[in-house]
């Protein structure tokens, strides 16, 4: 029950789910998701921490970039489904459809550096 809770919890935040949306369009490191969601570095990385902790997202480094995706899943059925839902869930909510509007426009190169 420990997992089933830790992943429930981790959904529980508004901006922790926009999160999960951003990183079922591609991968992001947190600089970007930070002008995506208007949001503080160490806020945006304590949600990437929780999400990450149950098993929704997994990270890996790329030169100076430490680059954040969604986890396969495997760690935890409830994490899979969790997932697979939330791929077909809100994709009407305007808060959503806004952040994903502006994600074409996010130039890494650009935001990282500034």
């Amino acid at each position: 029950m420990k997992t089933f809770i830790r992943i429930m919890k981790a959904l529980s935040d508004p901006n922790r789910v926009k999160i999960i949306k951003l990183l079922k369009q591609k991968e992001l490191c947190v600089c970007e998701m930070t002008a995506l969601l208007g949001l503080a570095q160490p806020t945006v990385s304590k949600h990437l921490k929780n999400l990450e902790d149950a098993g929704l997202v997994a990270s890996s480094r790329e030169g100076s970039w430490v680059n954040y995706r969604l986890a396969a899943g495997d760690e935890s059925v409830y994490a899979e489904t969790m997932l697979n839902n939330l791929a077909g869930w809100l994709d009407d909510d305007p808060q959503i459809q806004e952040i994903l509007a502006r994600l074409p426009q996010v130039d890494r190169e650009r935001i990282c550096a500034a």
